[in-house]
């Protein structure tokens, strides 16, 4: 398959595009703090992820999922004794977390700039609509890229409808990302070339093993790299 032949390219943003993880886990760190009278940060931290992981059917990903998650389980571990002062801090993290400044990573805009006009780029992102729509403005990438998908979660069926409207199909396509589960393996599922770059801080829900028979994986260690790959697909 030529490069020719590949015509549209999909990026993840939180982790790929700019920093967004290392600031969930500051948060919960300090979440940690707010209830260390009651359990230590171990187990505070694990009946957190327990908490999201059974809201993630209800309230999707992003911010407001997590802050909800954050006050179960603190009603929880207090058994129904957290102090309203403590619920009120914990909003408080919530908010800080909508209107934390963005910070790209390294390569994004020379990468981005370099592909805009040659390829349809598309932004495909899970997560709180308000949120992805702030940092998309802030960030200052947003006209490198053709189109802007929000979604609520990312499965092959995601990317083949997100590929065919958009693209020439998901046969034509590239997806790249910093999560296995969410950027790559699905989107390899649908037909993409799935482009893993790795973030040091990935949430622990999004790990699986990397599909390294997979024909279309590949994995690169920045942005920086992508180019040279688009160029060895020739």
């Amino acid at each position: 398959m030529s490069t020719h032949a590949l015509t549209t390219i999909g990026f993840d943003a939180d982790d790929t595009l700019w920093q967004n993880e290392q600031y969930y886990r500051l948060t919960e760190e300090h979440f940690t703090q707010l209830l260390g009278d009651f359990a230590d940060g171990s187990q505070i931290s694990q009946r957190l992820l327990e908490a999201e992981k059974r809201n993630l059917s209800h309230y999707g990903f992003g911010i407001k999922g997590f802050t909800l998650s954050m006050i179960e389980t603190a009603i929880e571990i207090t058994e129904g004794k957290v102090p309203a002062s403590v619920i009120a801090k914990i909003l408080d993290t919530g908010r800080d977390l909508l209107s934390h400044p963005v910070e790209t990573m390294p390569h994004v805009r020379e990468t981005l700039e370099s592909l805009a006009g040659n390829y349809l780029l598309v932004l495909i992102t899970k997560g709180d609509l308000f949120d992805q729509e702030r940092k998309l403005a802030q960030s200052g990438l947003g006209d490198f890229f053709d189109a802007v998908e929000i979604v609520s979660d990312k499965t092959a069926v995601t990317y083949r409808r997100i590929f065919s409207k958009l693209g020439d199909g998901p046969e034509r396509a590239m997806m790249v990302g910093n999560s296995l589960k969410s950027d790559i393996v699905p989107a390899i599922a649908a037909g993409s070339y799935g482009v893993f770059v790795p973030h040091e801080l990935t949430w622990v829900l999004e790990h699986v093993d990397e599909p390294k028979e997979a024909p279309r994986f590949r994995k690169i260690a920045h942005l920086g790299e992508l180019g040279g790959l688009l160029d060895g697909l020739s």
